[in-house]
Order: C-alpha cells, then sequence, then structure tokens
C-alpha cells in the first residue's frame, strides 16, 4: 500500500514540504501526498503587513492551492483540523459552512501513515483586557484586507468632508519585525494616498505609535540593527515608546501600566507568538505553555515518531544550546521543510532519520521605501551589517526564493519580469 503522507498547513513551511514531497515521492508513485488547510490560497505571511498598508494587492501574489496540488502531485483537502486519534492514525477536520452559517460538507476524517503538522502560529496577546475585541491582529489575509479597508474608510470619509481638516491616529503594539515594517509601510501608504488625490488627511495627519514593552525595538535581534531602525523610524515621524507595557485596551486607545493612555482610531496587535489553542495536548501529545508540539531533533512529536511537526508550531531545542528552541523565523520553517522532505526518503528507504540543526542566516527588517537594515551571517561572509539599497534587495531576495521553492526558478523569474511589467498600469497602491 502506498505511504500516506498528510501535512496539515499550507504555510511556507508545510507548502514547500508538500510541493518537495509531490515533485519526489508522489511523481514517482512511491507516496501519497495530502495538504489540509482552512483556506483555497496562500501568501507569505511576512508579507502581510504590506496587504494591511495596501502596498501589496493579493489577488496579484496569493497562490491557488488547488492548482499547485495538480502541477506538484500532490493531493488538497479544503478543512480546519480540530482533532487528532492516534490509534486510528486519523485527522479530524471541522465541517465546511458558507457565509451564511449553513453546513456545505460535513465534519469528516483523513487517514496517514505519517502525518506533518504545520499549522503556524498565532498573535499572543497574554490575555490583556480588551486586546480581543479592540485590536486587529495580522495573522491571516482577511485580517490584513480588514486593516486597508478600515484605514481606506477613514480616507474616503475625509476626501468626501475636504473642508474638515482631520488626523488619523494608529497605535501598534509590539516592535518586532510586523510592528516595525508596518509603520514604515503605513507611512509611505500616507504618502501614496496623498499623491493620488486624497484631501482632508496630510501625510503627517497619519499619527502613528509603535508600544513596545521591552527597552528597545525588535528586541530578538541585536542592538546594532536596533538602532538604525529606531531613528529612521522616528524621522518619518512615528512616536516610538519603548519599555511600555499596555496593561488595557479600550475603544478609544491604550492604557500604559505607567498610567500613560494613548488615544488611537485602529489598534494593531503584533506582540509576541504562540501556536493555536486546539494544539494543546491534542491527541495526548507533549506540548509546551505556547500551545507548540515538543519534537526530538528528527522533528518527530516526543510521544509519536509517525508524527511530525515544523515551523512556529514546534518546539525544537537548538542543537548548540538545548535550553533555548529553533526561533519562530520563516527560514526556520524553509529549513525544517528541507530536512523533511529528505527524512521521509529516507523513512522509505528504511535509513535513520536526519536530525535537523538550525542555521541562522541573520535577519533583514524593511523600512518600506525608505531603508532595509539587517545582518547576513555565513561561513563566507560571517557576520555582515547591511543597511539601505543593498539591505532591500536582499529582503526582496527571501521572497524569491520563496517562489523558487514552490515554482522552480524558470517561472519565478517569469513572475518577476510580470511584477515589473505590472507597476507601469497599476496604482502603487491597493485604492479599494
Amino acid at each position: 500500500m502506498t505511504h500516506r503522507i498528510v501535512i496539515v498547513g499550507g504555510g511556507a513551511g508545510g507548502l514547500e514540504l508538500a510541493t518537495r514531497l509531490g515533485n519526489s515521492l508522489g511523481k514517482r508513485g512511491k507516496a501519497q501526498i495530502t495538504l489540509i488547510d482552512a483556506n483555497l490560497t496562500h501568501i507569505w505571511k511576512p508579507l502581510l503587513h504590506e496587504v494591511a498598508a495596501g502596498s501589496l494587492n493579493t489577488s496579484d501574489d496569493e497562490l491557488n492551492y488547488l492548482a499547485q496540488a495538480k502541477w506538484n502531485h500532490f493531493e488538497f483537502q479544503l478543512g480546519r483540523m480540530c482533532g487528532l486519534d492516534r490509534e486510528a492514525k486519523s485527522v479530524q477536520l471541522e465541517a465546511l459552512q458558507d457565509e451564511n452559517g449553513n453546513e456545505l460538507v460535513a465534519s469528516r476524517s483523513i487517514s496517514y501513515d505519517s502525518l506533518v503538522i504545520a499549522v503556524g502560529s498565532t498573535t499572543n496577546d497574554f490575555g490583556t483586557p480588551g486586546a480581543k475585541d479592540n485590536c486587529i491582529f495580522l495573522d491571516t489575509r482577511a485580517q490584513a484586507e480588514r486593516f486597508h479597508r478600515k484605514l481606506l474608510r477613514h480616507y474616503m470619509r475625509s476626501h468626501a468632508q475636504q473642508d474638515t481638516q482631520q488626523s488619523i491616529k494608529v497605535a501598534i503594539i509590539g516592535a518586532g519585525a510586523t510592528g516595525v515594517e508596518l509603520s514604515a509601510e503605513l507611512h509611505h501608504a500616507a504618502r501614496e494616498l496623498k499623491a493620488y488625490g486624497f484631501k482632508g488627511i496630510e501625510p503627517e495627519d497619519l499619527r502613528i505609535t509603535l508600544v513596545e514593552a521591552s527597552p528597545r525595538v525588535l528586541p530578538a535581534l541585536p542592538d546594532r540593527i536596533a538602532g538604525p531602525v529606531t531613528a529612521t523610524l522616528r524621522r518619518l515621524g512615528v512616536t516610538v515608546l519603548t519599555g511600555s507595557a499596555v496593561s488595557e485596551v479600550t475603544p478609544e486607545g491604550l492604557k500604559l501600566q505607567n498610567g500613560q493612555e494613548i488615544p488611537a482610531t485602529i489598534k494593531v496587535w503584533a506582540a509576541g507568538i504562540r501556536a493555536p489553542r486546539f494544539l494543546a495536548g491534542i491527541g495526548g501529545l507533549e506540548s509546551n505553555r505556547l500551545n507548540q508540539l515538543m519534537v526530538k531533533p528528527t522533528l518527530q512529536t516526543t510521544l509519536d515518531e509517525h508524527i511530525y511537526a515544523l515551523g512556529d508550531c514546534a518546539a525544537c531545542a537548538l542543537h548548540d544550546n538545548p535550553e533555548r528552541f529553533v526561533p519562530p523565523r520563516a527560514q526556520a520553517a524553509h529549513q525544517m521543510a528541507s530536512l523533511l522532505a529528505k527524512s521521509f526518503k529516507a523513512k522509505l528507504a528504511g535509513k535513520a532519520l536526519p536530525e535537523f540543526r538550525y542555521r541562522d542566516y541573520g535577519s533583514l527588517i524593511s523600512l518600506s521605501s525608505f531603508s532595509a537594515v539587517g545582518n547576513l551571517m555565513g561561513n563566507l561572509t560571517g557576520d555582515v551589517m547591511l543597511e539601505g539599497r543593498m539591505a532591500r534587495w536582499f529582503y526582496v531576495s527571501l521572497y524569491r526564493l520563496h517562489q523558487a521553492a514552490l515554482f522552480g526558478w524558470f517561472r519565478t523569474l517569469l513572475l518577476m519580469a510580470s511584477d515589473r511589467l505590472g507597476r507601469s498600469t497599476e496604482p502603487r497602491l491597493k485604492l479599494h
């Protein structure tokens, strides 16, 4: 019987793994590959801040799972995982409903011989009062598009009442990569909206406050990156508040633990991550306080050798520091997907599974069209600081590498040419 590999989650890691396995094992009939996701299309999660600001039109950059499956010899199933039966080796999926709540497909189960859980992460609001009800999160395309629509509505209203000067106050909680990049992208969007004729709100009237509980922005990255980023944000007019923990979010704004209140029309929570709640103890598997599944160096879960986890939802100890875990980054998910593609070939051949060793190739932060900052790490380059146009070029290349993993280099080059041609016929900002 053909070995059944089921992958739950079509994010960067899960989709890359399904594509690799489909083109190696699936194409040759050595395994049956099934990818499950709750959406019909994929967009690279690091781009969601651009979707929110309107700099990226999702209809141009989204990938259709069904088409990708057809081209790469795997099967796609639309569904959301809600349970796991380890004894029966099956994944339970929720019933599918339409926009009116009518059931389209009843709840069902999908059997596996090997299961890979790659459901990523969601934003962690740490139980802050009012955060869930009053903040927009940027975990999904739908949430990013909701932010964009809300921002545009303010501009449309002001444009229709041109005799009234208005302002928009945006508060972003969390000065990690998402919060920092969104701040800069929104400032760029304000300039573009002005250029397209929106009146009533000048670029300086989009008042952005970036709030971070840690002593500096980008707390997970080196100090030498945080310094230039902070200087650029402040030069753009972004108010940066560090060492400022949020105690409550209200419809009117933020309340900080130091007693300060920040008025805000739009609130975005971009601080912290955790794996989806349903993973906590699912099927009796071992998980940590962030709902991540504990895995061995082979990426097999600690209590079931037939179940693997990769990406943000996996708690994998660093090989050189077992007290710390692999950071939740796109490059880690990519490396894990590459390892598991080799692992399943070895497994079907009866060979020992390779162990995962995370290699940090550095970090890059985009400040929209204004700048980019980061460091590259490698055996040949050492630790090299990048800033400006060169850093921006490397930042863009990360997305192209993701596309190459999914489409191959020839089609990726065609996509690059298409993107360049499209710039001359489309607005630089999504205006709807």
